[in-house]
């Protein structure tokens, strides 16, 4: 068991992880749980606003998540989710840790000794929603699912983290918010209105 190093998937990360981690998994732990308090809490540039699963000093709860048991040590396991996060797999980018990390750097964090795995390595994202509720999330999902057709909107994103067994105490208000202002039956249907 020496030397194993993983990633903590909670959100997005699970439905795809992207070509670098996928060619280094070896192994995929289901059934855990994040260690810290996780919320759709941070509305993403690159989703056109859509808001993500990041972890939340106040509120948020101890979701669902996988860890990929990868065949590369620690700095290339950095390096490979530091890309996957940043929407640049396969550019050959590296991570480097900020010297004055802001809301908006991406950070890799270590969690040792975590689930049997020596090392397991996850995103942390500042939260930047202020207003954090089911209104103001679905207001933000449905924006961006007004502009994105490429599977990148809230609606989706809420959609897949639901899938994966993920539940925060706003999902499912959240959800709810989504299908009654689109009267929809549910996300999916959602989503197919927006589209």
């Amino acid at each position: 068991m020496a030397g194993r190093v993983g990633i903590l998937a909670y959100g997005s990360v699970i439905s795809d992880p992207g070509d670098e981690i996928r060619n280094a998994t070896v192994d995929t732990i289901r059934g855990v749980k994040t260690p810290f308090k996780v919320e759709f809490a941070r509305s993403s540039g690159g989703r056109a606003g859509a808001p993500t699963l990041v972890p939340v000093p106040d509120g948020g709860g101890h979701v669902a998540a996988w860890i990929f048991v990868l065949s590369v040590g620690p700095q290339e396991a950095a390096h490979r989710l530091y890309r996957r996060e940043i929407n640049a797999v396969g550019s050959g980018r590296l991570y480097q840790r900020p010297e004055n990390p802001t809301p908006n750097s991406v950070l890799i964090e270590p969690l040792h000794n975590f689930e049997e795995i020596d090392l397991v390595l996850y995103t942390k994202i500042g939260a930047n929603i202020d207003n954090l509720n089911a209104a103001t999330l679905a207001d933000l999902a449905i924006k961006s699912a007004l502009q994105l057709k490429d599977g990148r909107d809230g609606i989706t994103y809420l959609m897949k983290a639901i899938q994966n067994g993920i539940e925060t105490p706003l999902s499912a208000a959240y959800e709810k918010e989504i299908e009654q202002r689109l009267q929809a039956a549910n996300l999916a249907d959602a989503l197919a209105k927006v589209l």
